[in-house]
């Protein structure tokens, strides 16, 4: 009995691979073999920096907040001390908001640690 190669779903398999490489440069974006194995990088990278990007997040936070905190004349890790002792539960994310966007209420923040 002949190999049965089962062409039709081969073929939607394939054709699935091209069109999530569409953009790639060269055979990437063309040729199967080349674009399994761009895809595939792409997908290892996406995974990884999707755990890079919280760590990101938080360096520019703390930049922001080290920013805000020394033009009152304080460094952030006394801040960041300061904050702990005075029992305030404000993360990163909103000191660095507040610092941005709403310099008086980050103000009162620093007052309330001193």
């Amino acid at each position: 009995m002949p190999r049965a190669t089962n062409a039709p779903a081969s073929q939607r398999r394939r054709k699935r691979m091209i069109k999530a490489a569409a953009g790639y440069r060269g055979w990437r974006s063309k040729k199967f073999r080349y674009a399994k194995n761009a895809v595939w990088h792409g997908l290892t990278y996406s995974f990884a920096h999707r755990k890079d990007k919280k760590a990101d997040y938080r360096t520019l936070w703390t930049l922001r907040i080290n920013a805000a905190c020394r033009a009152q004349g304080i460094n952030y890790s006394r801040f960041i001390a300061a904050l702990k002792k005075a029992n305030i539960a404000l993360d990163r994310k909103i000191l660095a908001e507040l610092a941005t966007n709403d310099p008086k209420a980050f103000d009162a923040v620093l007052a309330a640690t001193k």
